[in-house]
């Protein structure tokens, strides 16, 4: 296919060349109605780009296919057979594909290291959750994506499962052995969904982590905007094989999307696809060669402690994604969330995620040599300051299998219950009627339908007067906890 094709920006182009007088939405009229002072900081072109898809990008007579084009060329770029654009990010693309895969009260195995949007996803869904444990890494106090074996023993136990998903990369760069996983999968006939948000870019160099479609999966969710040239909400599904249909996908996208795409994400996903399949392997290539020297600095730097190949040399995980900088800072006397907001206020360098132990910085094709060395000179800096910061308040870290909580209910029916509200120190054996996702990264440290232990109750307690941020928790100082009611 001719990748030099940019099928939404050529009608956005053909658009603005035609002079249309639109008289239907977007209600700024292509910016003419926008308040100047918007328009200061966003810029017209913003909002010139704003249009409908039909009678703008399309034609409401005879359909262009301006979109159908675009994602034919994008499933072309990374080795799919079809290709999805969603503008709602992937937090709706991964409850579209357990859709297509799982429907109410069916099984679906699930990695319990799953963000928000999953479990979510589950609730909305009304599935029966499998989960699929981490491997737990107490060392690092991280988890990993689970193994094969691990989804093998699941399976055995619920041979009536219709699927698997599978999260990889994780938050902190860790990556699974997705043709394993798949392969377990496919014995029993069951279609393997790899949430890889974090992994839009695998699919264009050959030194990067497995990308899901080269490894097996059936289907692949990738967040563009995470690691990719897209803005935000950018998010692509990716289909192979027969285990999920099409057809059933596109009805399960058009039941949750919504039905006023945006302009804006479809040209920044079909722009960001000709640039990888033109340039991509250069320019990830300089990124790694970045990588690379910035992963050297860190490693020199006293105090400081980064994820690297040794755990795929120790068995914890398959692979790690190198462009991904996760730094342990605990030798040096702080928690990661005071080394995030140290770094933010002082140097003004923003990391992707933090939280009681580490920090993460993540590298793109968008790095350049200023950005290497702002980054470097910041964690030195670090360094150096560490010892005059107040030491952190203690966070009682949990054990292995302590986070592995037992389900009592479905998350659906938790959620949609009869709830009360308790104090948390009677929170314990109680069953969450909430989710409570310690952010960044998100993953969840407690679901609807689990039994709260004392454990989870220390940790987050801990953790929010450490300076963790808790948003989506009912009450986010912990004092109470959302529990179903006892009848």
């Amino acid at each position: 296919m001719d990748h030099s094709r940019v099928p939404v920006l050529e009608a956005l182009r053909r658009f603005r060349r035609r002079g249309d007088v639109v008289y239907g939405p977007p209600g700024h009229k292509q910016g003419r109605g926008v308040d100047p002072r918007v328009l200061e900081v966003l810029g017209e072109d913003l909002f010139r780009a704003d249009v409908l898809s039909l009678n703008g990008l399309d034609d409401r007579r005879q359909s262009q296919g301006v979109i159908a084009q675009a994602q034919e060329l994008m499933a072309d770029a990374v080795g799919a057979e079809h290709a999805f654009f969603s503008t709602c990010g992937s937090s709706l693309s991964v409850k579209t594909a357990m859709l297509a895969v799982a429907g109410p009260g069916e099984k679906l195995l699930v990695s319990r290291n799953a963000h928000k949007s999953v479990i979510a996803a589950v609730i909305v869904n009304g599935v029966e959750p499998v989960w699929v444990h981490p491997r737990w890494d107490p060392g690092r106090q991280l988890a990993h994506p689970p193994e094969a074996d691990d989804v093998r023993r699941r399976l055995q136990a619920h041979p009536d499962a219709k699927g698997m998903l599978l999260i990889t990369p994780t938050d902190w760069g860790s990556c699974a052995d997705i043709r394993r996983v798949a392969d377990t999968c496919h014995a029993y006939d069951m279609p393997l969904i790899v949430d890889e948000a974090w992994g839009a870019h695998l699919p264009f160099h050959p030194e990067l982590p497995a990308w899901g479609m080269d490894a097996g999966a059936d289907l692949v969710v990738t967040s563009v905007h995470k690691m990719g040239g897209a803005i935000e909400q950018s998010s692509v599904f990716h289909l192979q094989g027969d285990r999920v249909s099409p057809e059933v996908l596109r009805q399960r996208q058009d039941l949750l999307d919504t039905t006023s795409p945006s302009s804006l994400v479809y040209a920044t996903l079909d722009g960001w696809r000709r640039q990888m399949a033109e340039h991509g392997r250069d320019l990830l290539g300089t990124a790694l060669r970045r990588a690379g020297r910035v992963r050297e600095a860190v490693a020199a730097l006293p105090g400081l402690r980064l994820l690297d190949d040794a755990v795929v040399r120790e068995g914890l995980t398959a692979e790690i994604d190198p462009l991904k900088i996760t730094v342990d800072v605990r030798e040096l006397g702080v928690s990661g969330m005071q080394a995030a907001e140290w770094l933010r206020a002082e140097h003004h360098v923003d990391v992707g995620a933090a939280d009681t132990c580490r920090i993460s910085a993540v590298l793109t094709h968008a790095d350049d040599d200023r950005t290497e060395r702002v980054l470097c000179e910041a964690l030195r800096a670090l360094v150096d300051s560490a010892g005059g910061m107040e030491p952190p308040r203690p966070v009682a870290l949990p054990e292995p299998g302590a986070l592995e909580l037992e389900q009592a209910m479905l998350p659906r029916d938790a959620f949609f219950g009869e709830a009360e509200h308790v104090p948390a120190e009677k929170a314990v054996g109680r069953v969450s009627a909430e989710t409570i996702s310690p952010y960044p990264p998100g993953v969840p440290a407690v679901a609807p339908g689990e039994v709260i232990t004392r454990e989870v109750v220390d940790y987050l307690c801990g953790g929010v007067a450490a300076g963790m941020l808790l948003p989506d928790a009912a009450d986010g100082s912990l004092e109470t906890f959302r529990v179903v009611a006892d009848r």
